[in-house]
């Protein structure tokens, strides 16, 4: 039987709980059995640390709690020989010789190490007589397997580290507050961020909140006289309206010759320079703390269960690997490498060797800094007038998704900066019949990257018959030579219908891009959409606070989620709760299954269960209804548990953008300007859609979309998500199945 032990190490991380929780349900569902190394690696080398056999209960309820349920520390005794030395007996004496580490590089370092000295310690030790032959056959090989648990999300070998999400949401909530108090007071604000030599959280806080600076030790300002570009800047902003400055200062931020930038030296000079007041926010562990995201949660699931994986894998034994995210694919990658190049990286900013640094970034980095370098501009660059720029129109379209405004803000100043003429069309396609069409200024948009709904209006309206005469003319007489769509599943196919009509009207055959926002992921084209993160975020806050007052009443909750006929939202919120049950329409419902998920319930509340959560996807079958489970359940589970349901409706598509919204709808307009211009130059510019497949942001043609959708059900053909089906369901059982 494989015996694996899993560990946190290091700074604690939200997501490293749902991490080991989906190790050990992983592992003993796959008949392992499974460690838990308390405090780190000081559990394997102290004489009082703690190696704890886990059951499938003892990880029950951990799945939205912050910080880590086993344990962190920092352990100087590893460091050295003599203590890895100490902590192989320990591994060996429960039959552990693989590990699952959780944390940063530095936790990482060490499980490298040891993976190197494992054979050699092995046979030091049974040498000495300290291990018994029998301990020693079989285990002269080490598998570890590092999960990248760390905000500061700054190793190499994954777009994203367990935790850096949650920050995130810290770091863009808090500015978003700040932002009102300093516009009330016309002040400005200093925001020190965590990231000794990773400007990850700056950098995207600053694109998610609009910030107007960003210091990060990655590209530090390349002027001498720095401080006065920054304040020229702040004061241009001022001059044109804007009420607050927020500068956004990673706590590792340098100048060009590698002198520490600190937030303090940051305020003294705005008020200084600028004769105004300033003041300073250290953000400190609040970003750390709390529950985790439902990205982190999903994502440290995802993670823990491949490394499972990776462990019992006859190709993997013995290796030493790192899963890491790459678009929205899990990788495996040599821990070796991951750990080289993160030192490199620091060795370059070390030596003040920025272009380095920069590159070793990667591309994405690379794009989101020069977006940033755009967004925090007081006013855009003078257009050039050998480069005339195109009149592109913006409207949104369908429902309304959280980050809509965002997407119409990154297109207004964007393209405003690359010399566009940009023109707003109120309220979608119905606005665009009736000619509300409105030129946009940098202005216009000021303080809507973080505003929910869609300030320029939306409806559901899709063109047909006489309306594709009157939006041809409004066409034409507004010189509109490209449209952007923002939207869902109906603004999708009313972008189609317009392509469609070309032949027809002349005035529709200019490049129409679509970029995917709706809550309901259910867009071909993209495996994700502005507003699903939002709205994951929405519900699995309402089922934590529901699963609080379950527990006191042994109760079990019925929720109902929005997503029509797509069952995303259903699925990843059940991941992100533990619940029990989920109902998607794509697989639909039967009587039978209902009946076996009631007996299901009985016997864990017979076992001691006190709480029990179903999500339905609101479409998920017409006959068996929220109210039908809910009443089925009520029915058959009398004397063992009570039954409540809730619809959370509306709930789900209100409030602010999360800052993956933010970020993901400013990447998606970024790339769609790009692939604007490159159209431009071709004889035939072609429409496509923008979204982010395969780990990329890559286009579809319209001559291809139609193709991927599946009509009926107004979802894609192929949905990715529904591969994690297996994984919801192994994580939701009440007991291994091994």
């Amino acid at each position: 039987m494989k015996k694996i032990g899993v560990l946190t190490s290091g700074g604690d991380a939200p997501g490293m709980n749902a991490a080991v929780r989906a190790v050990v349900r992983a592992g003993l569902d796959q008949g392992a059995e499974v460690y838990a190394i308390f405090d780190g690696y000081r559990g394997m080398v102290e004489p009082d640390g703690r190696i704890q056999k886990m059951t499938w209960q003892d990880v029950g309820g951990i799945l939205q709690r912050g910080g880590t349920v086993i344990g962190t520390a920092r352990c100087r005794e590893f460091r050295e020989r003599d203590g890895r030395l100490t902590a192989v007996p320990r591994l060996l004496e429960h039959g552990i010789d693989s590990l699952v580490i959780i944390g940063g590089d530095g936790s990482l370092t060490g499980a490298h190490i040891l993976h190197q000295e494992w054979p050699e310690l092995v046979d030091e030790l049974a040498a000495s007589g300290r291990i018994t032959p029998e301990q020693a056959d079989g285990r002269r090989e080490l598998s570890v397997v590092g999960l990248v648990g760390s905000i500061d999300n700054d190793m190499w070998g994954t777009d994203i580290s367990i935790g850096a999400d949650t920050a995130l949401h810290r770091i863009t909530d808090a500015v978003d507050d700040i932002a009102s108090t300093a516009a009330s007071h016309q002040r400005a604000f200093v925001v020190e961020v965590m990231g000794r030599n990773c400007g990850y959280l700056a950098l995207m806080s600053a694109i998610a909140a609009g910030a107007d600076w960003v210091l990060i030790p990655e590209s530090p300002p390349d002027l001498d006289d720095w401080e006065g570009k920054m304040c020229s800047v702040l004061a241009k902003g001022r001059e044109i309206g804007r009420r607050d400055s927020i500068v956004i200062v990673s706590e590792g931020a340098r100048d060009r010759y590698g002198n520490h930038i600190s937030s303090e030296y940051v305020r003294q000079v705005l008020e200084e320079r600028l004769g105004e007041d300033a003041r300073v926010t250290i953000l400190g562990h609040v970003q750390r703390g709390g529950s985790p995201s439902v990205f982190d949660r999903n994502l440290s699931t995802r993670m823990g269960v491949q490394a499972v994986e990776v462990i019992l894998a006859p190709e993997t034994r013995g290796k030493a690997v790192v899963i890491g995210l790459k678009g929205n694919r899990l990788e495996n990658l040599p821990l070796d490498l991951c750990l080289e190049k993160t030192q490199e990286i620091r060795t370059a900013v070390k030596n003040n060797e920025y272009k380095r640094v920069m590159q070793l970034r990667g591309r994405s980095f690379q794009e989101s800094f020069q977006t940033v370098r755009t967004l925090v501009r007081a006013l855009p660059h003078q257009p050039d007038p050998e480069k005339p720029g195109l009149r592109i129109g913006v409207l949104n379209s369908g429902a309304c998704a959280p980050g809509m405004n965002t997407m119409v803000r990154a297109a207004v100043r964007l393209g405003i900066d690359r010399g566009h003429t940009l023109l707003g069309i109120r309220n979608g396609f119905r606005g665009l019949r009736n000619g509300e069409v409105e030129e946009m200024d940098w202005m216009s948009v000021n303080g809507w990257v973080g505003i929910g709904g869609a300030e320029i209006g939306t409806n559901r309206h899709t063109p047909a018959h006489s309306d594709f005469y009157a939006i041809a003319r409004t066409i034409e007489d507004n010189r509109i030579e490209a449209l952007f769509v923002i939207g869902g599943w109906a603004a999708y196919k009313a972008a189609l219908d317009l392509y469609d009509q070309r032949k027809n009207f002349p005035a529709f055959d200019i490049p129409i891009l679509c970029f995917p926002a709706t809550i309901d992921n259910n867009l071909p084209g993209t495996e994700l959409s502005v507003g699903a993160d939002t709205a994951l975020n929405n519900i699995i806050d309402a089922v934590d606070k529901i699963k609080q007052s379950a527990v006191a009443a042994r109760r079990v909750f019925v929720v109902e989620v929005m997503g029509g006929m797509c069952g995303y939202l259903a699925l990843m919120s059940a991941l992100a709760t533990g619940a029990e049950r989920v109902y998607l329409n794509e697989e639909g419902i039967t009587l039978t299954e209902l009946a076996n998920d009631v007996q299901k319930l009985i016997r864990g509340f017979q076992g001691g269960k006190r709480l029990g959560v179903a999500i339905r996807n609101e479409k998920a079958n017409p006959t068996y209804t929220l109210d039908f489970i809910r009443a089925l359940y009520a029915e058959e589970g009398k004397g063992y548990f009570s039954v409540r349901q809730a619809s959370l409706g509306h709930l789900q598509q209100g409030g602010n953008p999360s800052p993956y919204d933010r970020i993901l709808g400013t990447e998606l307009i970024t790339e769609g300007l790009i692939y604007l211009e490159e159209q431009m130059q071709q004889p035939e510019p072609s429409s496509a859609c923008v979204g982010l497949l395969r780990g990329a942001y890559e286009v579809t043609s319209f001559e291809d979309l139609p193709r991927l959708m599946d009509f009926t059900h107004a979802r894609p053909k192929k949905e990715w998500w529904l591969k994690l089906r297996p994984l919801a369901r192994i994580m939701a059982r009440p007991a291994p199945a091994a």
